[in-house]
């Protein structure tokens, strides 16, 4: 599994993009990290004078510092949801090894005319000869140290290093060029490092990924990396915890992970289980040689003084695993409001009601087994076996990801298996683990559908696209990129022309809409998508690239729709006229 597959695991599937700000914010300026300066208040600005300059922050953003939360960066004016609230391109970038055949190594692009190869590493491809010549001044130095790697790789397999090996050797590289004192090296080494708390797996992971950057840069030991400003093993140690600390995924226009990247600016961004800001790659600007940009864009209204969160885990995922992941990654608890209200539901963690009164219930657990309905107090009376099915859900949840790519067929059989047990159990369409593992079903059903397409396939894959839908809806505000992301999908599916229109569809299984009424739905179901995809891609980007593509398809429905209306309205006239003769 590539880094970033990893990594995606404990973000929320956002990571980042362009474009320009909203009309009637200004332009980027600098703003200085101060060396020493605290405050109780959370609200207080603090001094630009002093320490690291950070470049590309707007004018209606603020970098400051409090007791409680650190450095972070806060709203000086009113920030609408959807408004992109930074964009810029990625300081060190590096593709997954499973997409440096499919997508462009300097602007991440995909292409249908093929991509250019390049005649010497004959690893990374690009979209053209410009895209080459932008990245050839890091790539001369990659190349080669791809080249050696290669020659050296006990196999096939292992034959291209990492994309966080790469991404690193990127940095260092472009350290060496820039200087050691220039602003671009001392953002970088300004990013937080936790090495003296870290847990001793992750500890484990460091040390392998610093042994394959030393062979990867060509280096007999750890001691030669002093020509990049590496004195010390202390110093080598913080840039492996600062890279992996800071590291986002750098995700496609429809949030697929394809590789890492790195920025100390968006690093900045603080964190809640309940973000007001998102960070997605929405590919929407013009000039390709931009590309890839990073956007942080807010979910919702943020006010003045309001500090701005992004969120750097999946937050689909119940408080345990949450706080787990912060703690494993990010070494701090969580104090978010969602991490400490006892007194609400969270429906990650929540079971429908024995009475079936429409209420729900919190999910037993080890540390409480006894649980009621919310609604009308209905005592769950077999606690044991939900909680049976919640940890079988779990482990099958582990082993039909763990094996996804190498085995499709079992990887589906257990989600077929499985998902029905929670389902009787109980569990809701956003409790986990069903809700991710509906989210895989769906995956691996899409696979199927480019191969083989039947009708019954194809209304099985939109019904467990829209239960995926229903449990992320239930947990992600409106315009959440993943929720957004997810909507579309569903319209797109209703939109596929059906192999084989059922006329009658089985009495043990909901019922589809066919024909104009499921045309109708596709394109209702995607006029939503849009407007989500506004908001969680940015109104200014227009949705980004999936959003334009969704307006596509929401004309071309609309003409279709407008034939067969047109059809109808002929069809009736000419009856009306024949009953006149």
């Amino acid at each position: 599994m590539s880094f970033a597959s990893l990594k995606s695991q404990r973000q929320s599937k956002a990571s980042r993009s362009y474009v320009t700000s909203t009309d009637n914010f200004k332009e980027a300026h600098s703003t200085t990290i101060p060396k020493a300066i605290h405050s109780n208040d959370s609200t207080t600005s603090t001094p630009s004078n002093g320490g690291t300059v950070y470049h590309g922050i707007p004018e209606h953003v603020e970098m400051r510092v409090s007791e409680i939360s650190g450095r972070g960066l806060w709203a000086r004016n009113v920030i609408k949801a959807g408004s992109v609230i930074i964009s810029l391109r990625p300081y060190s970038f590096a593709l997954a090894s499973r997409y440096l055949d499919s997508h462009c190594s300097s602007c991440t692009a995909t292409s249908n005319s093929g991509l250019l190869r390049c005649t010497r590493c004959r690893t990374v491809r690009y979209c053209n000869t410009t895209c080459q010549t932008n990245d050839w001044s890091l790539h001369q130095l990659e190349c080669s140290a791809l080249t050696k790697w290669a020659k050296s790789a006990p196999s096939k397999n292992s034959s291209v290093p990492s994309d966080a090996v790469r991404c690193l050797g990127r940095i260092l590289w472009q350290k060496k060029k820039e200087g050691f004192e220039s602003s671009w090296s001392k953002e970088i080494d300004a990013l937080q490092s936790h090495r003296h708390s870290l847990e001793p797996c992750v500890v484990e992971n460091n040390t392998h990924l610093a042994h394959s950057l030393v062979r990867y840069l060509g280096l007999s030991s750890p001691g030669d990396l002093s020509e990049f400003g590496i004195l010390s093993a202390g110093d080598f140690a913080d840039l492996i915890s600062r890279f992996v600390t800071n590291t986002f995924a750098l995700t496609s226009p429809s949030l697929t992970p394809v590789g890492v990247s790195v920025s100390p600016l968006v690093a900045l961004f603080n964190h809640s289980c309940d973000p007001g800001a998102v960070i997605v790659f929405p590919r929407s600007s013009r000039n390709p040689v931009e590309e890839p940009q990073m956007q942080v864009i807010a979910l919702r209204d943020i006010s003045p003084n309001e500090e701005i969160l992004t969120s750097y885990i999946d937050t689909t995922l119940p408080r345990s695993l949450r706080q787990a992941a912060l703690k494993e990654t990010y070494d701090f608890t969580c104090q978010c409001e969602l991490c400490h209200d006892d007194n609400i539901i969270d429906p990650r963690e929540s079971i429908w009601c024995p009475k079936s009164c429409g209420g729900m219930c919190p999910a037993p657990s080890d540390e409480s087994e006894t649980c009621q309905c919310v609604k009308c107090r209905a005592v769950v009376a077999t606690p044991t076996y939900i909680m049976d099915a919640l940890h079988i859900g779990q482990e099958a949840l582990a082993k039909a990801t763990s094996i996804q790519d190498t085995d499709h067929d079992k990887a589906l059989q257990l989600t077929i298996n499985i998902i029905p047990r929670l389902v009787s159990a109980g569990l809701t369409p956003s409790c986990h683990p069903l809700l991710p593992l509906i989210g895989l079903h769906k995956s691996l059903l899409l696979s199927l559908l480019s191969a083989d397409m039947t009708q019954e396939l194809l209304d099985e894959t939109i019904r467990i696209a829209a239960k995926h839908y229903m449990g992320l809806s239930a947990i992600l505000r409106d315009g959440h990129p993943v929720r957004a992301v997810a909507l579309a999908e569903l319209g797109k599916l209703l939109a596929v022309d059906e192999p084989c229109p059922v006329t009658s569809p089985p009495t043990n299984i909901a019922s589809l809409p066919s024909g104009p009424a499921r045309l109708k739905a596709a394109y209702e179901t995607l006029v939503r998508a849009r407007h989500e995809l506004m908001i969680g891609f940015g109104r200014n980007n227009d949705g980004g690239e999936l959003g334009r593509n969704i307006r596509e398809t929401v004309v071309s429905l609309e003409k279709e729709l407008g034939v067969w209306t047109q059809g109808i309205h002929n069809t009736l006239q000419d009856l009306l006229n024949s009953s006149r003769k």
